[in-house]
C-alpha cells in the first residue's frame, strides 16, 4: 500500500483557535502529519508525493465563491486597517434566516468560516489543495488498480461543506475523493470513524444516493459539532436514508465501537457499492486530547480489519487524531489490522 502525503502541509500551522472563549494555539499541528508519516513509513508502506491534478476535483465538491474566498481571502484580509496576521471571523449568518452574500470581506470571512477553530492564515490555501491532490491521488492509485491507498491529508476534510470551512477544515477531502471514484463506480460508500460528526460530508451528499455517507461519532449531545450526527438525520430528497449517523455515549470503548461498526458494515453491504472511502479519524482514542471515546490501541487494528474484510477498493483518508504518544501507534495498528485483513 501507498501512502501519499504532501510536505506542502507544513506552512499551515493556525495559532488562533477559542475554546471556552479563550486563545489558545489550534490542535491541528504540522507534527501531526510527521509523526503519522512516520507511523506508516515503519508500517512498511511506500511513499508518493501527490500529482497536481488540477482545480477539477476541488471544483466538483466546493462552490465557486469559496474556493475564490480560500485562495484570495489571506491578501485580502492584509489590506485591512489594524488586520490580524490569520483571518477569523467575528460575525455569522443566522440559520434559517433569508441570507445574502455579503460585499464586506469581514462579512464573507463569516459568511465561509463556519467557526473559531478555521483561521486562514498566509499558506493554509496551499496546504489545503495539496491536501485535496493527496485524497485526489489515493483515489486516483485505486482507480489504477491498486487495493486501497493511504492518503495522509493535512489538513483534515471531514467538517468542510461546500461553501464552509469547519473544525479545522477547508476543503473535502473525503468527498472529492468519493466523487472522484464516482468516474468509475456507480456507487461509492464513505465511512467516518473520527470521533466527531463528518458534519460536512453529509452536507455534500445530503441528498443524492450515489455515495452512501455513515458517520460514527461521540453523541452531538456532548460532543461538537453538536448542530448534527443525530440518528435521526437520513439525508432529503433522493439522499433519503442513504445517510446513516451512529452516535456513541461518552466513554464507549472497543466493544461498544466494534458494535456500532457491525451496524455499518451491514448497511455497507447492503448498498453494494463499487469502492469505499474510509475517513480515518484516530481521535476515539481512550487518549486523545478531546477524551471524547475510549478506543484502545488494539482497537484500532480490530476496527480496521472488519472494514478491510468487506473486500472493497479502498481510500484511507486522514482525518482527526492529535498529538499524544499514541497518535503514531493507532496507526500503526489501523494500519496493520487493515493489511493483515485484506
Amino acid at each position: 500500500m501507498h501512502v501519499v502525503h504532501s510536505p506542502q502541509h507544513s506552512g499551515h500551522d493556525p495559532q488562533q483557535f477559542i475554546v471556552r472563549g479563550r486563545f489558545r494555539r489550534s490542535n491541528e499541528q504540522p507534527e501531526r502529519a510527521e509523526r503519522l508519516l512516520a507511523a506508516a513509513l515503519a508500517e512498511g508502506l511506500h511513499a508518493v508525493e501527490p500529482a497536481d491534478h488540477g482545480p477539477g476535483p476541488r471544483g466538483a465538491i466546493h462552490t465557486p465563491e469559496y474556493l475564490h474566498f480560500l485562495a484570495t481571502v489571506w491578501e485580502r484580509w492584509q489590506q485591512l486597517p489594524d488586520a490580524s496576521d490569520e483571518v477569523l471571523p467575528n460575525v455569522h449568518p443566522f440559520p434559517g434566516q433569508p441570507c445574502s452574500y455579503p460585499d464586506s470581506l469581514v462579512g464573507q470571512a463569516g459568511f465561509h468560516l463556519g467557526d473559531m477553530a478555521s483561521s486562514v492564515g498566509r499558506h493554509t490555501w496551499t496546504a489545503a489543495v495539496w491536501s485535496a491532490h493527496v485524497a485526489t491521488h489515493a483515489a486516483q492509485l485505486v482507480l489504477d488498480g491498486e487495493r486501497a491507498a493511504y492518503a495522509l491529508c493535512r489538513p483534515p476534510g471531514h467538517h468542510a461543506y461546500a461553501d464552509r470551512a469547519n473544525g479545522f477544515t477547508y476543503l473535502n477531502n473525503a468527498a472529492i475523493a468519493a466523487q472522484h471514484l464516482r468516474q468509475r463506480h456507480a456507487r461509492v460508500a464513505v465511512l467516518d470513524i473520527d470521533v466527531h460528526h463528518g458534519n460536512g460530508t453529509q452536507g455534500i451528499f445530503w441528498r443524492r444516493n450515489d455515495v452512501l455517507t455513515i458517520s460514527l461519532h461521540g453523541d452531538p449531545h456532548f460532543c461538537t459539532p453538536f448542530f448534527t450526527g443525530h440518528a435521526h438525520e437520513r439525508g432529503e430528497g433522493d439522499g433519503l436514508g442513504y445517510n446513516l449517523n451512529l452516535p456513541l455515549a461518552k466513554g464507549t470503548g472497543d466493544a461498544g465501537f466494534l458494535a456500532a461498526l457491525g451496524v455499518a458494515l451491514q448497511r455497507i453491504t447492503d448498498y453494494a457499492p463499487g469502492a469505499l472511502v474510509v475517513a480515518l479519524g484516530l481521535d476515539a482514542h481512550e487518549r486523545d486530547p478531546y477524551q471524547a471515546l475510549a478506543v484502545t490501541t488494539p482497537g484500532f487494528g480490530q476496527v480496521l480489519a472488519a472494514i478491510a474484510r468487506l473486500g472493497l477498493p479502498t481510500v484511507l483518508v486522514q482525518e482527526g487524531g492529535y498529538l499524544s504518544d499514541d497518535l503514531g501507534l493507532s496507526l500503526r495498528s489501523a494500519l496493520r489490522g487493515f493489511l493483515s485483513a485484506a
